[in-house]
């Protein structure tokens, strides 16, 4: 969950007033930008009952974390930089539509950025054959991912028949060991599309994996701080966000790369382009910010653990 740049993590009633206490006469973040009579909305975010912004930052790990399962949200955690984070998306239109805007945020922070598709997508035309338009696919998405300054890696599993089986959630449990993303932006279960729901139970199991000290790979192992579901029109079924993104410093980078894409413009028959350039204003108007992403987070990392209420 995220705010501007030099703004401060909200993340409980305990920590508002804290700092109402440190600081007389402050306000929230983005006060300015509130009415001056508190909303219920209002009110539920600054309890941290409602959907809230925070800045995904890398975090220290608690004693008491569990192997190969994501953090809880540690009230006494602290922030120490911006998160590396690693996209994984059943197909590359997936990851760079839905999930791109996220990853060219944390890269414009300082931090690593991976994209991760487990298929090319090759199916996805009507008009080139798979073999043509897997090729093209994957092109567009190193085209894209060199404009964000960003990695592309590839499985190349058929599209459309994404296996869930112990052998690709190794391999993406080697992607997350090899290059240690602190947070990890995938599809949401409630999904239309067979190979989205493979990709989000493939990436829960390859997390837990990844975890996992006793468990022997090529890589050590390495604990995912944060996982986040990202905001697809193909994945909408139970989808409640959240998590609001800022992704106002990157909107127009993140357009550039998607563009890079043939299917972007709307050329296999749905206006990507218009869509999620239409959903970033939609869910900035609703988070206070210009341009936004929502995320959805597993119910145990909106835990928190506290000391005194």
């Amino acid at each position: 969950m995220y705010c501007n740049l030099t703004q401060q993590v909200q993340m409980s009633f305990l920590s508002q007033t804290n700092r109402l206490a440190q600081r007389p006469g402050a306000g929230t973040t983005r006060r300015s930008q509130e009415m001056d009579n508190p909303s219920r909305r209002n009110f539920l975010k600054d309890l941290g009952l409602g959907t809230t912004t925070f800045s995904l930052t890398a975090e220290r790990t608690p004693a008491g974390q569990m192997p190969g399962r994501p953090l809880a949200a540690d009230l006494d955690s602290q922030a120490s930089g911006p998160s590396s984070i690693m996209a994984i998306a059943a197909h590359p239109g997936d990851a760079f539509f839905a999930m791109g805007a996220a990853v060219a945020l944390q890269i414009h922070l300082g931090a690593q950025g991976v994209f991760l598709s487990l298929s090319l997508g090759e199916k996805g035309s009507s008009t080139i054959a798979p073999a043509e338009y897997g090729y093209l696919q994957r092109q567009s998405a190193e085209r894209a991912a060199k404009a964000l300054a960003a990695r592309a890696e590839f499985l190349n599993y058929p599209d459309g028949e994404i296996p869930e089986s112990a052998d690709v959630e190794f391999a993406v449990c080697d992607f997350i060991r090899q290059y240690k993303p602190a947070a990890i932006v995938t599809h949401w279960r409630g999904s239309w599309h067979k190979d989205h729901r493979a990709c989000y139970r493939v990436v829960g199991n390859a997390v837990f994996y990844a975890g996992l000290p006793a468990l022997q790979r090529k890589q050590p192992a390495h604990a995912v701080k944060r996982l986040f579901f990202a905001e697809n029109w193909e994945d909408a079924e139970g989808f409640a966000a959240d998590t609001y993104l800022d992704i106002t410093p990157v909107f127009d980078q993140w357009l550039e790369a998607c563009a890079a894409f043939p299917m972007w413009r709307g050329e296999t028959g749905f206006r990507y382009n218009d869509y999620y350039r239409s959903l970033a204003i939609g869910r900035g108007c609703l988070s206070g910010f210009t341009y936004a992403v929502a995320l959805m987070s597993p119910p145990e990392q909106l835990t928190r653990h506290v000391h005194a209420l």
